[in-house]
C-alpha cells in the first residue's frame, strides 16, 4: 500500500498519512492536484487531503477537486489534532529567541503563546512547518526557533522547547483518502455528495433536502462553492449519515437525482470516530 501526501515529511499532512501505512508506504508530492494524478495513474494506492479545520473551515482547493476534476470516490477520513510546538537548536534557551518562524496559520493559532512567552520577537513566515525546522536545524542561528509538529522535530533532529502552544486546543483538520476502487458499507458509514438545484427558485434547496428529513437521515455537514460559471449558480455540499447502498440513503439519491439538475456523489466510506478524539482531547483540557 502506497500512500500519497501533501509533502515535505513532517507535516500534519504526513501525520494523517501515517494512520494509513507505515513510513515506507509514503509517497510525498508537492500539489493537491498532483495527489489526485497520482492515484489515477497508479502512482499511488490512495492519498489523503485535507478538507476542513475546525478553525478555518473548509479547505476550498479540495473541495474544488471532488467537484470539477476527479471521479476519484473518498474511501475513508481521519482526523488529526492540530498539536503546535516551539522548536530549537539543541541547547538553545527561551530566551535566546529572537525570531520565530513557521507557516503564518500556525502563527496565527499561537498568538497567544507568542504574545505572553516571546513578547516583541520577530515573527517570519515559512513555506511549510516542516520547512521552518528544517531551516532553523541546517543554519547557524542559535537565535532563532520554529513552530512545527512533534513529527518535524525528530526528523530533524531538533529541541523542543515548550509544548501545546495553539490557542485552541480542540483545533483538528479532517482528511478524506482517495482511491480507485469504492468503499463497502461496514454498518457505521458517512456519504458526501455535491448537487444543483434545477432552478433557482424559492424552495429548490428546501425541496431538496426535505427529501432527507423525510427518510430520517442526518446530515452531518452543507456548505456550497461556485459552480466555476455564472455569478450566483453555487453547488451545496452534503455529508450524511450512511452508506449510498443502504435503503433508506439510496431512496433519497434517487429522489434527490429527478429533482436537481446535477448529483455528484464523492464517496460512501467508513465515519471516524470523533466523539472518541474528542473525548481525548477533552480528557487533557487544562483546567481554569
Amino acid at each position: 500500500m502506497t500512500t500519497a501526501f501533501l509533502g515535505p515529511r513532517g507535516t500534519f499532512s504526513e501525520d494523517a498519512a501515517l494512520m494509513r501505512t507505515d513510513s515506507d508506504g509514503l509517497v510525498a508530492f508537492t500539489s493537491f492536484p498532483a495527489l489526485v494524478s497520482a492515484v489515477e495513474t497508479g502512482l499511488a494506492d490512495e492519498a489523503v487531503l485535507p478538507i476542513e479545520n475546525s478553525i478555518e473551515g473548509a479547505i476550498n482547493t479540495t473541495l474544488d477537486l471532488l467537484i470539477h476534476e476527479t471521479s476519484l470516490p473518498i474511501v475513508g477520513e481521519l482526523a488529526v489534532p492540530v498539536r503546535h510546538f516551539l522548536i530549537t537548536r539543541p541547547g538553545v534557551a527561551l530566551e535566546d529567541i529572537r525570531e520565530v518562524t513557521s507557516h503564518p496559520q500556525p502563527l496565527g493559532q499561537c498568538r497567544r503563546f507568542l504574545d505572553r512567552c516571546l513578547p516583541g520577537v520577530a515573527q517570519v513566515a515559512a513555506l511549510s512547518t516542516s520547512t521552518a525546522v528544517k531551516e532553523i536545524i541546517e543554519g547557524t542561528d542559535d537565535h532563532r526557533a520554529a513552530i512545527g509538529t512533534m513529527r518535524a522535530a525528530e526528523l530533524y533532529g531538533a529541541s523542543i522547547l515548550a509544548r501545546d502552544i495553539q490557542d485552541a486546543r480542540l483545533n483538528v483538520t479532517r482528511f478524506i483518502v482517495l482511491a480507485r476502487e469504492e468503499s463497502p458499507p461496514t454498518g457505521d458509514d458517512k456519504t458526501s455528495l455535491g448537487f444543483r438545484v434545477r432552478e433557482n427558485v424559492p424552495g429548490a434547496l428546501h425541496a431538496a433536502l426535505s427529501e432527507f428529513a423525510h427518510e430520517n437521515i442526518q446530515l452531518t455537514k452543507i456548505e456550497s462553492r461556485p459552480t466555476k460559471g455564472w455569478l450566483g449558480d453555487y453547488v451545496f455540499l452534503i455529508d450524511l449519515e450512511g452508506h449510498r447502498n443502504d435503503e433508506r440513503v439510496a431512496r433519497v439519491l434517487e429522489r434527490l437525482t429527478a429533482i436537481c439538475s446535477e448529483v455528484k456523489i464523492f464517496g460512501s466510506y467508513p465515519r471516524f470516530p470523533l466523539d472518541t478524539l474528542r473525548a481525548s482531547l477533552d480528557a487533557v483540557q487544562p483546567t481554569e
